[in-house]
């Protein structure tokens, strides 16, 4: 049985680090490889200059204008959609038109739209409509609740 403390890793899978700035036998002796003075000399140097060489990529990316709002917006489903999609005299509900897959999700709210003529009654519930599409489906004999 392994337990947490005698876990250990391939041999091979761990580099152990350069002994860096260990005398001049090492190979990077005295000034361990960072060169003369300067700020990337010192401990801690180079502050703030990581991203140095990204800067070209940040200023390739367009500016992004205008405002996006955060609010989802009204799914539009039309009359020629309902008409094609549900029977004569039925109730059209959210979870009707999620069943129907006009609506993608239910965070979405649905608006009927349209004032095209209607062959087939429906009872529109709990969805808005704008006022041509509530004129046209009540002249279809239907209503809106």
């Amino acid at each position: 049985m392994l337990l947490g403390h005698s876990i250990k890793s391939k041999h091979g899978a761990r580099r152990t680090s350069a002994a860096v700035g260990r005398g001049p036998g090492s190979g990077l002796g005295t000034t361990a490889g960072r060169g003369q003075k300067g700020q990337r000399a010192r401990s801690g140097g180079r502050h703030k200059l990581a991203y140095f060489g990204s800067k070209a990529l940040i200023a390739s990316m367009p500016k992004l204008r205008g405002f996006k709002s955060q609010y989802a917006k009204d799914v539009t489903i039309t009359l020629d959609q309902l008409q094609r999609t549900f029977a004569d005299g039925t109730i059209v509900t959210k979870e009707e038109l999620l069943k129907a897959e006009l609506l993608v999700t239910a965070k979405k709210q649905p608006k009927i739209v349209g004032n095209t003529k209607l062959e087939k009654k429906f009872t529109i519930s709990g969805i808005p409509t704008t006022a041509g599409a509530k004129a046209a489906i009540e002249a279809a004999g239907g209503s809106v609740k």
